[in-house]
């Protein structure tokens, strides 16, 4: 069975970048555009991995972590910072990754299979 990630972002062009590039390495993928839907589509869904823009809409990516880092039943899954806001790195406490954008793909990846497989 192949992992699941959940792909969170408010820029339709990121979120399509990131579902092609997972997809290409066999993971299934599912997308939300702000922390309000991705909270929605977790609830719904086991994943293995979330990649979480910042800065978003309705609920932002600091929200959305903080709220299910308080859930035990989704505190564990690993998160990936993919964000082009300055300080991105001190709105999470612990992200496993965080990436610039633009993406370096082959980095992205390379993370993903060291966390997930």
């Amino acid at each position: 069975m192949s992992k699941k990630i959940l792909i969170i972002d408010d820029e339709p062009d990121v979120r399509d970048y990131l579902v092609a590039i997972f997809e290409k390495e066999g993971y299934q993928t599912r997308t939300a555009t702000d922390g309000v839907e991705g909270m929605k589509i977790l609830k719904s869904d086991q994943f293995d991995l979330i990649t979480l823009d910042l800065q978003m809409p309705n609920d932002t990516g600091t929200d959305f972590y903080r709220k299910i880092h308080r859930d035990n039943k989704y505190k564990d899954i690993p998160i990936i910072v993919v964000s082009g806001l300055a300080g991105r790195h001190l709105a999470i406490r612990k992200p496993i990754a965080v990436f610039d954008k633009p993406i370096d793909k082959d980095k992205l990846v390379e993370k993903v299979r060291e966390i997930i497989g």
